[in-house]
């Protein structure tokens, strides 16, 4: 895993900043439930996150959400973990999407968030290698950055050109997306066409989060949690001798590809959202940040239930096909 340092490009370029204003009575009434819910639910995690935790029983639930109608899927093995190929209705162009699931680096997986990648693949255009990959407490987070770059190197043995690829994930799998295409590049495999974030973590370093006024705001994350999360990640990774992991923002990434970052106005990681377009964008790296108002933290799941949803998976089909345009020759 790359141990590499953030240094500045001599030729920065500004953040192109894209705000979505307006919030539905959808949004706010999902917002509502989640604060009396899962922000309670994360609370008591964080008191006591060294306790037996069902963490599997969330991607079980997450069953039911099947992929859009027309959606062919088929299990696939890597090396250390499992995947699913995602193939949606319609013509499709010879391009492909990694994607990396969101859960704390401690649960989801293929199930809960098929039908988000099914959505996305469809208004991509893409087929897309859904990653189940190692999480903890069980393995450290390295672990899930080698399952992301076998995931990448699947893609590419499997005939995708790496320009015809967009690395994507949300959340933790935000994180994994900037982390596996910094790993792909240090092992010296070519670049993807894009990276895209939807609601990421990229700083372990609780510091700036708690700091700021979304601390109190974020309808799922309670200030508690983000300390625990941060402290039970140092002590896995750091067994056996072994650094603590690195973070995206802190990368060296001069060498990345173009970027998208979507993030709600209030969530706890919007602060971690705004720093990694800046660290990209003073790399010399192209990327857009969208900030939408008071959406939750991955609100693109309730897509098909929030307008501002199925919006956001727009911008995110538009984005990765003009990444990955269709060949004229």
């Amino acid at each position: 895993m790359s141990t590499a340092t953030y240094e500045f490009c001599p030729s920065p370029l500004p953040v192109t900043r894209r705000e979505f204003a307006g919030t539905s009575l959808q949004s706010a009434a999902l917002a509502h439930t989640l604060r009396r819910t899962v922000r309670p639910f994360l609370d008591g995690w964080a008191r006591y996150p060294e306790l037996p935790w069902p963490t599997g029983v969330v991607d079980l639930f997450g069953y039911s959400l099947g992929p859009i109608r027309g959606t062919q899927r088929r299990p696939v093995r890597l090396p250390h973990c499992r995947a699913e190929w995602i193939r949606p209705p319609g013509e499709l162009g010879d391009r492909a999407i990694l994607y990396l699931h969101g859960g704390a680096f401690l649960c989801c997986g293929i199930n809960s968030h098929r039908q988000m990648v099914s959505r996305i693949s469809a208004e991509s255009q893409a087929s897309t290698l859904n990653v189940a990959y190692r999480m903890i407490p069980r393995n450290p987070i390295r672990a899930a950055v080698e399952d992301g770059v076998d995931g990448y190197r699947w893609l590419l043995a499997h005939g995708y050109t790496a320009d015809r690829i967009v690395v994507a994930g949300d959340s933790a799998g935000g994180f994994l997306t900037f982390m596996v295409t910094l790993e792909a590049l240090r092992q010296g495999l070519p670049r993807p066409a894009a990276d895209v974030a939807l609601s990421p973590l990229t700083d372990l370093d609780p510091v700036n989060k708690l700091a700021h006024p979304n601390a109190d705001l974020c309808a799922v994350f309670p200030k508690r949690a983000v300390g625990a999360l941060s402290r039970l990640i140092e002590r896995l990774d750091t067994r056996g001798g072994h650094e603590p992991s690195t973070s995206p923002v802190d990368g060296s990434l001069a060498s990345m590809p173009p970027a998208l970052i979507q993030t709600g106005s209030q969530e706890m990681v919007y602060v971690d959202a705004e720093l990694m377009s800046e660290r990209l964008s003073q790399a010399g790296v192209p990327c857009e940040l969208q900030v939408w108002e008071r959406q939750v933290h991955v609100f693109q799941a309730a897509a098909g239930l929030l307008p501002e949803g199925t919006r956001a998976i727009r911008e995110i089909g538009r984005f990765i096909r003009r990444a990955t345009p269709v060949s004229t020759c």
